[in-house]
């Protein structure tokens, strides 16, 4: 398939953005938070990125020590334009997160959920709205001899679909599914749409498999250059038709499918405008970036501090001009594409772009 190119139109456009981006970097304001409350899961997910365990056991953040962090921040923004986001592991197997959410709820602040939809059934859906559940997001990767065999979990397909029927009944709560696009199910995406359409998802959002965690030892998972092409296309093309909301995740820029595959330019905003506290209190970005450039600690830290006078490599990017990065005409706009394809190294894993011109 022939590469996509630029147009000039785009690439004015990509210059407009770029100028923009310099204040925005220079304000870093935090719009999102991630909090990584457990690494339990009662998944064993091939392409998982954390080292999360299936057992039941284990030390999980108190929900005390992770609000001190949220007062804290509270004097120095708008509470109600920052969104927190519970994930893990799987969120839903702490039964303490209506508690900090209800928290979260009083002190102004909208919250979602990240999970894979085994635990959530209709009385847990209704104790999370009732403690000011804003959004929620499910995964579910395809039918249901792709999606349990990327997830292994028993029944994990029936149980999403259950969770995700749930959530078209809600009116109060903003939801959309994730699927993580690979070998097992590329050839089914255009089917697996009309389903989603049938099951009454609005809102789709498509991702890749980075080579991080349990995926750097499972290549079979990932997508050819052809195949990546493909999917870009299938994603216009459904943009087009105008039946189901449908983008593409936030990994990397993407050339002449900028702005046709999302609803915006691309931009990581990791350390930018979105942080995490990660399960063992660690101050980094966003969860997918490796512990290697986590900033601080909240039991060493304060966290507003370290969110305004650290964060530099992600604020900085010029360093990661090198490897095949050195000579890209395209850095000026990607700066090295997503901050979590970068190997505890600095270099980059794989480069999106790159798999487009070939």
């Amino acid at each position: 398939m022939a590469s996509k190119r630029i147009s000039f139109r785009k690439r004015l456009a990509l210059e407009i953005i770029r100028q923009a981006r310099k204040d925005i970097v220079r304000q870093h304001t935090l719009t999102t938070l991630f909090w990584e409350c457990t690494l339990r899961c009662n998944a064993a997910c091939r392409h998982c990125g954390s080292d999360c365990k299936a057992s039941p056991e284990g030390n999980d953040m108190p929900v005390a020590d992770f609000l001190k962090v949220i007062d804290t921040i509270t004097p120095h923004v708008n509470p109600h334009k920052v969104f927190v986001i519970f994930t893990g592991g799987e969120a839903l197997v702490r039964n303490d997160i209506e508690l900090c959410g209800i928290e979260l709820y009083h002190r102004g602040y909208p919250w979602g959920i990240v999970s894979n939809g085994y635990l959530l059934t209709a009385e847990r859906l209704l104790s999370l709205r009732k403690a000011g559940l804003h959004a929620m997001t499910i995964s579910l990767d395809g039918f249901a001899e792709a999606h349990d065999w990327l997830r292994r979990v028993p029944n994990g397909f029936q149980k999403a679909t259950e969770a995700i029927r749930l959530l078209v009944h809600t009116t109060d709560v903003v939801w959309d599914v994730v699927t993580c696009a690979n070998q097992q199910n590329i050839d089914t995406l255009t089917d697996f749409k009309e389903y989603l359409i049938n099951l009454g998802v609005r809102d789709w959002r498509i991702f890749t498999i980075f080579p991080i965690g349990r995926a750097a030892e499972n290549p079979e998972l990932q997508l050819s250059d052809e195949q990546f092409t493909s999917l870009l296309q299938f994603i216009a093309d459904t943009r087009k038709e105008g039946r189901i909301k449908v983008s593409y995740g936030c990994e990397g820029f993407l050339g002449g499918y900028e702005a046709e595959v999302r609803n915006t330019f691309y931009h990581c905003e990791a350390g930018i405008t979105v942080g995490s506290i990660l399960h063992d209190g660690s101050i980094s970005a966003c969860p997918s970036i490796r512990a290697d450039y986590s900033q601080g600690n909240i039991y060493n830290d304060d966290f507003w501090t370290v969110w305004n006078d650290k964060f530099e490599p992600f604020r900085d990017r010029s360093w990661m001009k090198k490897g095949i990065c050195a000579d890209c005409k395209m850095f000026r706009y990607c700066e090295g594409n997503g901050f979590h394809l970068r190997d505890e190294k600095g270099d980059l894993l794989i480069c999106h772009y790159n798999r487009l011109v070939r």
